[in-house]
């Protein structure tokens, strides 16, 4: 396959994780994740984390993250990218919540004092339950009181950003956030460093995501990458209009087989194949 694009397609395993997930380009996560936390104050540095975590005993279920970092003060960040749509993604993301935080307890005597959790979710699909609401993309979501509708606990964060809404063109940004949502979604689309967009930080992006700076085994990793990506595209959007067309649960689990396969040639976990497939661990052995 040749690759024709300038830059790197951000939704792919290996862009997402060269833009976000490297050391050297530390500090574009840093800026994006300031964005969404605006509130809480800035964050200075991060330390990624082991990104696979384990259950309580060799038979628990365990969580790989795509990011998972903490700030200089503590606070715990999982970074997801979301390619397909999940029956139960939120309740994924609340299970995956809870690894951070079981991971603060200390031994002896403690006071129960937690450092705050975020979840974000960078999505490329839309909640059923919002698809009316084309202006609705971005969810900030705590836990609140009903009554007096304030937030009761402010220390467990999920942040969700449905990509395909963020519409907006290049002569209608109008903040830093907007600007990068906008690459996040049109970067393998551009030629050129939009002009409206020069702030450093997305120099620095650009740079980082230009392919014809790959050295030939990154190269050879970005081509397997996006192939993996089109893939599954292709076979989540043919389940669609098969599942559209026929109904039949025999055809959803064809289709969820045929996924879990590409991930497992692509190398992915199968913890991961599952949370995309909905199959369970010995069906996904059995591939």
């Amino acid at each position: 396959m040749s690759v024709k694009e300038r830059y790197l397609n951000p939704f792919t395993d290996f862009g997402f994780k060269r833009l976000f997930g490297s050391e050297p380009n530390k500090d574009l996560l840093i800026d994006f994740l300031n964005e969404l936390i605006k509130e809480r104050g800035r964050i200075q540095n991060l330390t990624y984390l082991k990104a696979e975590q384990l259950g309580l005993s060799e038979f628990d279920r365990r969580a790989v993250f795509d990011l998972y970092c903490e700030s200089e003060t503590g606070e715990k960040f999982i970074v997801e990218l979301q390619k397909a749509k999940q029956k139960y993604f939120k309740d994924r993301s609340v299970f995956y919540s809870t690894f951070p935080i079981r991971e603060q307890a200390q031994r002896g005597e403690w006071d129960f004092q937690l450092n705050a959790v975020y979840t974000v979710g960078i999505l490329d699909f839309v909640f059923d339950e919002d698809k009316d609401s084309p202006d609705y993309f971005h969810h900030h979501v705590q836990l609140m009181e009903t009554r007096r509708k304030k937030v009761f606990f402010d220390k467990l964060t999920y942040i969700y950003l449905e990509m395909p809404k963020f519409t907006k063109t290049e002569e209608v940004l109008e903040t830093h956030f907007d600007k990068w949502l906008y690459i996040i979604n049109n970067l393998p689309r551009l030629q050129e460093r939009p002009r409206r967009i020069q702030e450093r930080v997305f120099q620095r992006l650009f740079e980082a995501a230009e392919i014809a700076r790959f050295d030939p085994s990154e190269r050879a990793a970005y081509e397997e990458s996006i192939k993996v990506y089109r893939d599954l595209k292709n076979v989540i959007d043919t389940g669609r209009e098969e599942g559209r067309e026929e109904g039949r649960e025999e055809g959803s689990m064809d289709r969820a087989k045929e996924i879990a396969r590409r991930m497992k040639a692509a190398g992915e976990p199968a913890a991961k194949q599952a949370d995309y497939t909905g199959l369970t661990p010995a069906q996904i052995r059995e591939l």
